[in-house]
């Protein structure tokens, strides 16, 4: 905070400020003091290339299933229709409608709803993948285990199966991916923006704006109005957005977690999320560098909201999938000790 005043009457005084001046001013202003690590410097091309080639990754990958439904998908196609004009509120049903800038967007480009989707989540993947591979780049790790962070990602059935489909996980990820790299790299004003975008996608995701104050990741000021424009946002479309939107609440059932225990088409798609990103990262959790500790927290916090909907209704591998952009860091930590190791 002490940063933020002197950066602040500096600024006043400057009749002339130089970019280097605006930059400092807008980093204090939002940061609680927390040193960025020191981050491996790649060009500038690198990136860039980085970029297409997570893109032309990603298209393959979905290629095959692209716009195609799964059990979600109807109730974001009808978000999505709403917004069109095409059907009234009433036949919405929630939570899915607060879910609404993924089903918006779909909506107001021209085109196929479906196919709309499919471009956005495929956006939303080659972003996120792109945003990991930042976020190793920036705990230190070298160009090919930059690469692997965001292949990851990408190279994995969560990516294959959910990020063709009308969904709007994939766009969560990407929120999460560009937090986690707002956190690790020190710039606590990108993680809150992700976050504020995160909860306008999923409403759980306020939770990365909760952590982010109660972590004193950010200065308290900007980060309770962060805190509160997602409230604000959630309560406006409740009120405001879609007049008429029913509420819902999540009761646990016993009977619900019975039948998860035998849905083995559930427990095959939470395996396969799994897969090699979660072991890896357990492995690389105990001896993960100290840049990686806020992460933990972050990690156990956003678990609770796919634990608790496990004893409510019908979760998927998409649960774990969501957690990928923050247990990644914690796999290629692990890599990378064991290649130091074994040199």
């Amino acid at each position: 905070m002490q940063h933020w005043k002197a950066y602040t009457i500096a600024f006043l005084n400057d009749t002339n400020p130089s970019p280097l001046m605006l930059k400092a001013y807008f980093n204090s202003a939002f940061s609680q003091a927390v040193p960025a690590p020191q981050a491996a410097q790649f060009p500038t091309r690198f990136w860039i290339t980085v970029f297409i080639g997570f893109s032309m990754l990603a298209l393959a990958v979905m290629w095959s299933r692209w716009g195609g439904t799964v059990e979600d998908s109807l109730a974001y196609f009808n978000t999505a229709r709403f917004f069109r004009g095409e059907i009234p509120a009433t036949e919405l049903r929630a939570p899915f409608p607060y879910r609404i800038l993924v089903p918006s967007l779909a909506a107001f480009f021209p085109g196929d709803v479906r196919n709309n989707f499919a471009l956005l989540n495929w956006l939303a993947v080659s972003a996120a993948a792109f945003a990991i591979a930042l976020s190793a780049a920036r705990i230190g790790m070298d160009k090919s285990r930059a690469l692997l962070a965001g292949g990851l990602l990408i190279l994995s059935v969560p990516t294959f199966w959910y990020a063709p489909y009308l969904l709007t996980d994939p766009g969560s990820v990407c929120a999460r991916a560009f937090f986690v790299l707002g956190v690790l790299s020190g710039q606590p004003w990108l993680a809150a923006i992700a976050g504020l975008v995160g909860t306008l996608i999923r409403e759980e995701n306020i939770l990365l704006l909760v952590w982010l104050v109660a972590m004193r990741r950010i200065a308290l000021l900007p980060g309770i109005a962060a805190l509160g424009a997602a409230g604000l946002c959630l309560v406006s479309i409740r009120w405001y957005l879609i007049p008429g939107l029913p509420s819902y609440t999540w009761v646990p059932h016993f009977a619900v977690v019975l039948a998860a225990l035998a849905d083995v088409r559930s427990l095959a798609s939470i395996a396969a999320a799994i897969g090699v990103v979660f072991p890896l990262a357990l492995l690389g959790w105990r001896k993960a560098p100290p840049v990686l500790a806020p992460l933990k927290s972050l990690i156990l916090l956003m678990a609770l909201p796919p634990l608790y909907a496990a004893l409510c209704v019908r979760v998927d591998g998409r649960a774990v999938w969501g957690l990928y952009p923050m247990l990644i860091p914690f796999a290629i930590s692990y890599l990378h000790q064991r290649s130091t190791a074994s040199k």
